[in-house]
């Protein structure tokens, strides 16, 4: 176990560390929802990890958005890559929940990327049937998600789950339209939509563990 004064040390580099990641992608990165007297290693080690596990969800959805709509040789490169994402958030789980629960996820978070390339691909040639079926397939997968998490564990709330994860699919949405238009601007400025919100998406997730598994922190 760190001393306390280590632990102040280490969360001040994460949130400096965090600061120039917000300030590099052009956004305020929101503070992780910790005081100083309730931060220890174990605390601090969820909130980094489940935010770079998140982090690398949106990065990699960011990559394979430009490769599909740019056409690029790495699209499939980024694809496995991104599935290799989901794998790594339902392993995150295990240690709480079970082998069972963290495979659980890893299916709906799979599922969630599926109906994604479809979307995109649906986006791409204009068709607004196959575009709307995918996009209600991906709102109730995102509703299944929601099912499951607060099924699992009572600090997550379904309705406010539902509404965050919502807000996710919403402005991937709306970074995958910029790309398409052209409008780097609005595309950039999309993408720290989407990196900031699911930076408080993850902190929320660690908040919830931490309160339902308090031994364990």
């Amino acid at each position: 176990m760190y001393k306390t004064s280590t632990v102040a040390v280490v969360v001040f580099i994460a949130l400096l560390v965090g600061g120039w990641v917000g300030y590099y992608f052009g956004y305020a990165a929101p503070a992780m929802s910790m005081s100083g007297a309730e931060v220890n290693d174990k605390k601090l080690a969820l909130y980094l990890d489940m935010r770079r596990l998140w982090s690398d969800h949106v990065i990699w959805t960011r990559e394979y958005i430009i490769g599909a709509i740019d056409g690029t040789a790495d699209t499939a490169e980024a694809a496995k890559r991104l599935m290799k994402n989901q794998e790594d958030i339902g392993a995150a789980i295990v240690p709480y929940y079970g082998k069972e629960a963290g495979d659980k996820l890893t299916t709906l978070l799979k599922e969630h990327i599926t109906i994604a390339v479809d979307l995109v691909a649906a986006a791409k040639t204009n068709d607004t049937n196959k575009f709307n079926d995918a996009n209600d397939r991906w709102k109730k997968n995102a509703d299944d998600i929601a099912t499951f998490l607060s099924g699992a564990n009572n600090n997550w709330p379904k309705d406010a789950l539902v509404d965050t994860l919502n807000m996710h699919l919403q402005t991937t949405v709306v970074e995958a339209q910029a790309r398409l238009k052209k409008d780097y601007v609005a595309d950039v400025k999309a993408f720290d939509a989407v990196f900031d919100h699911i930076l408080s998406m993850s902190d929320t997730l660690s908040s919830g563990i931490i309160k339902q598994f308090p031994d364990k922190f």
